[in-house]
């Protein structure tokens, strides 16, 4: 067996109806991995729900509204039930909108840190309550590569971003010695069929591009590539890192 097989893993993947997450739902499954697809609306999970079924693929879909922090609990201890155990969580799930500053007001912040910041930690939490009692679990924070530098009009979500960075840390300082280990990984812009529109827009994509030295976008591979060795046997001793998937754009 591979170091970095999934195979028969029960890996909760949230913000699975679209871009990243849709794409790591596939990735998975293709992997044999047995996936629990959360998204936010009910038609967004049948459509989901009915590709899957098209493509001959198996996954179990749900519905919830992470910014409820009152249906995360229940969702776990479902899917737990359901599956038997939660072996992984893809805490990916978030939402960008670039706003200048000064222009930010109380509800722009609220709504996007309920989704990328506290969503995700009680996420997690919900997650680890399945997983200390067996000593074992793998937690992966989906961040970005702007939760390290600063980006032009995006002063919430990289807020957002840099927290989740720090839950990140803390909770592998807290959880690892448990066997619960946890890691984020951080895309640059990645290609997908939400983001293709302004990634094929000359100007767009000529400026990104020049930030990037490795010269190309992320695929959902590269980043589902990076999603696998961290959860997996072979990233255990990543603990508490946040892996960089940008193609060097924080080096420079």
């Amino acid at each position: 067996m591979s170091d970095f097989d999934i195979s028969g893993k029960t890996m909760v993947i949230t913000g699975a109806t679209s871009g990243i997450g849709r794409g790591l739902v596939d990735y998975f499954v293709d992997r044999g991995a047995v996936v629990a697809a959360v998204g936010g609306h009910d038609a967004t999970v049948e459509q989901l729900r009915d590709e899957m079924a098209s493509s001959g693929r198996s996954a179990r879909t749900y519905a919830a509204d992470l910014r409820d922090v009152s249906q995360i609990g229940p969702l776990f201890d479902r899917i737990a039930e359901d599956h038997g155990r939660i072996d992984i969580l893809v805490n990916n799930a978030g939402m960008g909108k670039p706003i200048p500053a000064i222009d930010v007001t109380v509800e722009d912040w609220d709504t996007m840190m309920d989704l990328n910041l506290r969503a995700a930690f009680f996420c997690a939490q919900a997650a680890a309550r399945h997983m200390l009692d067996r000593g074992y679990g793998r937690i992966i924070n989906m961040s970005s590569q702007i939760s390290v530098v600063a980006n032009q009009d995006e002063v919430v979500y990289c807020a957002s971003k840099g927290g989740l960075n720090q839950v990140t840390r803390t909770l592998a300082l807290e959880w690892g010695g448990a066997g619960v280990i946890v890691t984020g990984v951080a895309p640059t812009f990645t290609y997908t069929a939400g983001t293709a529109d302004r990634l094929d827009t000359p100007s767009f994509r000529d400026a990104v591009l020049s930030k990037i030295p490795r010269g190309r976008f992320a695929t959902i591979t590269d980043i589902a590539a990076a999603v696998q060795y961290l959860a997996s046997d072979a990233g255990e001793m990543a603990n508490g890192s946040t892996l960089m998937v940008d193609g060097g754009w924080t080096i420079v």
